[in-house]
């Protein structure tokens, strides 16, 4: 945590400008969330890290470009269980995604363009190896009128573009929105949001730039209940980790021309959006991790109050259960489903990946909707931490919260405050908001899927089996 310390990042948090992120005791469960991915990379060295074909040394997978189909199942596996280290977002799967797309993306525009990117990047990927740095995404533009593209916009900072260029590099004005962990990285990565046309090519620009790189300023966004911490540790239902998003704002930063990696290619804007997205998209099944976290909660509250042999009680936490493991059993098949790019680097299957955040935009909903259902009304009704401690109304509660007699009051409470936390509080921005629009809304991968359902093909095989000849239906 030492490496975030004295940057002096332009930092705002509720109208007031932050001094020291690290301290802030709003932002510091999120600090915990990034700090358990280096934690696991300790505990768990064959989960959670590889063998660099670049450095030849052992490195955190949050780093690693896929070599193999089973690299890019490897990094399923550590994003389930550091779900279920932390319940929540541990910020560090869009700067991971964003290397592996970007890996094939700018060998493809070299082989087209004779440009310099895939030997830069593959320099830049080199360098955060070495310093085992955190990389945060950064794709998602604030778009001002959606009906507009990036060059019709009124105002051109809706979208990041080129504002100035120099021989040594270029400087970039705009903003990004929802920026998962990005003050608690170490680099940015900046990425066009969608497809550009030829005459926007200022808007084509991707490059990697220090987090406290000049010209930054970041804007925390408020998380539901996200204040409970500041009212006691039981209250806040999981005190330890939380996710973080933020507002970057770049005005006039500037990036060297070592560390771009796209410049005015708008031909291959579209290709990397696609090969990123798809790669984000199933790695949603943190989301499974964070579910068994739900399951487990909602096990315990059942049993907690003296009803968890009861059939319609077993049969929801079946539900949960076969509904968690659709998310990973689609990821999961995703992943294993990669093939090699021309750059050597694997992309999962696309259709798949799509598939599971489709998945993942609904399930954690109905999953939470159970886990209230057997939390009961107390869920939301649950008098305060204060209340409990004070010594004249806090014996009365301890007595009419008790559930079952071997089981403290506290402990009930507690269970009752991690439910709330992921389905209503601070970590449900992760667990659900975030799983409908993150990586794309669901009509994103809708579009995706449509594209890719092979439907002309499907016919083929159905008017085949029903001898329908192809030329009785020719037009």
């Amino acid at each position: 945590m030492n490496s975030l310390r004295g940057r002096h990042l332009n930092v705002y948090l509720m109208g007031a400008r932050v001094d020291e992120s690290v301290d802030h005791p709003l932002l510091r469960p999120s600090i915990n969330a990034m700090a358990k991915t280096y934690d696991l990379a300790l505990a768990d060295p064959e989960l959670a890290t590889v063998i660099s074909p670049f450095t030849g040394e052992r490195i955190n997978r949050f780093l690693h470009v896929a070599t193999s189909a089973e690299d890019v199942v490897q990094q399923n596996h550590r994003q389930r269980r550091l779900g279920q280290l932390t319940g929540a977002c541990f910020q560090r799967c869009v700067g991971m995604d964003a290397l592996n797309a970007l890996y094939s993306v700018t060998y493809e525009i070299d082989q087209k363009h004779a440009t310099p990117y895939h030997a830069r990047l593959k320099h830049f990927i080199l360098q955060m190896q070495r310093g085992n740095f955190v990389i945060g995404g950064t794709m998602t533009d604030v778009k001002g009128d959606r009906s507009k593209s990036p060059s019709a916009q009124a105002d051109p900072d809706m979208y990041l573009h080129v504002s100035r260029r120099t021989t040594d590099g270029v400087y970039i004005r705009g903003a990004k929105a929802h920026q998962t962990g990005c003050i608690n990285s170490h680099w940015l990565v900046v990425m066009p949001t969608l497809r550009l046309g030829p005459d926007e090519a200022d808007y084509a620009i991707v490059g990697a730039l220090p987090v406290d790189a000049g010209g930054i300023t970041y804007v925390i966004g408020r998380q539901s209940c996200d204040t409970r911490i500041l009212e006691g540790e039981l209250e806040a239902g999981n005190a330890e980790f939380s996710g973080l998003e933020a507002l970057v704002i770049f005005e006039d930063t500037f990036i060297p021309n070592d560390l771009i990696f796209m410049d005015g290619e708008t031909g291959f804007t579209a290709l990397l959006v696609e090969r990123f997205t798809a790669f984000h998209r199933r790695s949603y099944v943190c989301k499974s991790g964070v579910g068994d976290v739900l399951i487990g909660a909602a096990a315990t509250v059942a049993e907690y109050n003296g009803v968890e042999k009861a059939s319609h009680i077993r049969d929801k936490l079946v539900e949960m259960t076969h509904l968690n493991e659709t998310i990973y059993a689609t990821g999961i098949a995703a992943s294993h489903q990669s093939l090699p790019t021309p750059s050597g680097a694997y992309l999962c299957d696309q259709l798949l990946a799509n598939v599971c955040k489709q998945q993942v935009t609904r399930i954690t909903y109905e999953m939470a909707r159970l886990a209230q259902d057997l939390a009961g009304g107390l869920l939301v009704t649950l008098p305060s931490e204060a209340d409990y401690q004070n010594p004249l109304i806090g014996p009365q509660l301890e007595k009419y919260l008790k559930g079952r007699d071997d089981v403290p009051t506290e402990h009930r409470m507690r269970i009752l405050r991690l439910i709330e936390n992921l389905t209503l509080g601070r970590n449900a921005v992760g667990y659900l908001t975030e799983s409908l629009h993150g990586a794309g809304s669901p009509q994103a991968q809708r579009i995706h899927i449509q594209r890719q359902m092979q439907l002309e093909f499907k016919q083929g095989l159905a008017k085949k089996l029903a001898g329908i000849e192809p030329d009785e239906t020719a037009p």
